[in-house]
């Protein structure tokens, strides 16, 4: 069917249309979340579900969308789990938008998460389109879906990561302070960052590229050999000086994950720690590993991850490697631009998504104004009344709901009220 004729054939319950539908939503329990209510993704777990939950497990993310693997369910009148969100958008992709459906068809082009990380994820990066297709359909069941991945974590505690490769003359300086990597990889290729100009792009990348790969492709018995090295080396000089934040960091990924190369490649990259509403966003092809915090995620729909240390899953190491784009440099964090009264927008450079944050103290009110794309909008405190032209609801923490297009919310907060609104990036939206 045209997108038109989806259009005129449904626009006969205009009000309806426009009305909030409240979500369940799916955790995933992986091993480097957090444990029970320790864990920022447990507790609004707790509050979104009718379930009985086990406060023993870890739990790591709260998927929000509809992608396959982690579902959002409509809520049904008796609190029950209902059609899945993706369903529900197909028998109304009105709700979508014309843009956006036009663009991405019947179906949420980004995926919203709340992440806890009680110790590191796996180093790993996201595939861009033409990877994902490839990988798909090679390995189905290692990379789930075609899609290419760009993300953005926003902090909600202090929050740490490793991100992207580190300037030039800090890997030389690195290069001269671990004597372990020149040890795993050659003094001749460890050397040649010493010998380019750092205005040559190209054969910067080539070096980092080469080091990088031959790090990462060591065999497990040297890995081993050389991180117990680097251990004991570390310790003996932590009696005679201060160790560098970096070194600690390494010492206390080795905890996590002994005689993982994860541990040494550490160092190549940058070390990110981000104040709550600060935000880091990561392309295609950019090397990251989040280490600890909780964060508010948003990303392409898409679950598509290739690792090559500091985890138990698979490895790709020749694929990661190849894939890397090695752009030094560290990364821009955005601080979020106040849009209006009690909300401030995190907006990447990437067509698929963009964040606000409303924080709206007891008695305040404020408005979403209607766009031409959908939201999903989470309450992580406090509670409030939400209302468009359709619908009316009182809403507290783990709240979840989806907002079709070109609708409205007036929010009134009865406590200290934060909410976070995933949707389309206004400058696609706002683009000719």
């Amino acid at each position: 069917m045209e997108i038109a004729t989806v259009f005129k054939a449904n626009g006969g319950c205009e009000a309806d249309r426009r009305r909030l539908r409240r979500l369940r939503c799916s955790v995933k329990d992986y091993a480097w979340g957090k444990i029970g209510s320790d864990s920022l993704v447990y507790r609004v777990y707790a509050a979104n579900s009718d379930e009985q939950i086990d406060s023993t497990r870890p739990y790591a993310e709260l998927w929000m969308g509809t992608h396959e693997s982690g579902p959002s369910y409509l809520e049904d009148a008796d609190g029950s789990n209902g059609v899945t969100l993706r369903s529900w958008i197909a028998e109304n992709p009105e709700s979508l938008g014309e843009r956006v459906l036009e663009k991405w068809g019947c179906d949420l082009p980004f995926l919203f998460k709340v992440l806890s990380v009680g110790r590191a994820l796996s180093i790993q990066s996201h595939p861009d389109k033409n990877l994902a297709k490839k990988l798909h359909k090679a390995h189905p069941n290692l990379y789930k879906d075609d899609n290419h991945k760009p993300e953005m974590a926003l902090a909600y505690t202090q929050f740490e990561a490793l991100c992207g490769f580190i300037p030039l003359q800090e890997l030389r300086s690195v290069i001269r302070a671990v004597p372990e990597i020149e040890e795993l990889v050659g003094s001749e290729e460890a050397n040649q960052v010493f010998c380019i100009s750092e205005h040559d792009e190209e054969k910067v990348k080539s070096a980092v590229r080469t080091i990088f790969t031959l790090l990462m492709s060591a065999g497990p018995d040297t890995t081993k050999q050389i991180v117990s090295k680097l251990k004991h080396r570390l310790h003996i000089e932590s009696q005679e000086r201060h160790l560098t934040d970096k070194e600690r960091l390494v010492l206390k990924l080795e905890k996590q994950y002994p005689d993982d190369i994860g541990v040494i490649s550490a160092f190549f990259f940058n070390y990110v720690k981000l104040n709550p509403g600060e935000a880091l966003y990561l392309g295609a092809n950019e090397p990251h590993a989040y280490l600890f915090g909780e964060c508010i995620e948003v990303m392409a729909t898409s679950d598509n991850v290739v690792r090559a240390g500091l985890t138990s899953k698979p490895l790709d190491i020749q694929t990661l490697c190849s894939m890397l784009s090695y752009k030094l440099g560290f990364p821009e964090i955005l601080k979020g631009t106040r849009i209006r009264p009690y909300i401030t927008r995190y907006l990447p450079p990437f067509e698929e998504f963009e964040v606000d944050l409303c924080d709206l103290p007891c008695g305040a009110s404020t408005v979403f104004p209607s766009v031409p794309g959908p939201s999903l909008l989470l309450v992580l405190q406090g509670e409030g009344r939400m209302s468009t032209d359709a619908s009316a609801d009182e809403v507290s923490m783990g709240d979840v709901l989806f907002v079709p297009a070109d609708t409205e919310i007036h929010l009134k907060s009865s406590s200290d009220l934060k909410l976070y609104r995933a949707g389309i990036n206004s400058r696609f939206l706002d683009s000719p």
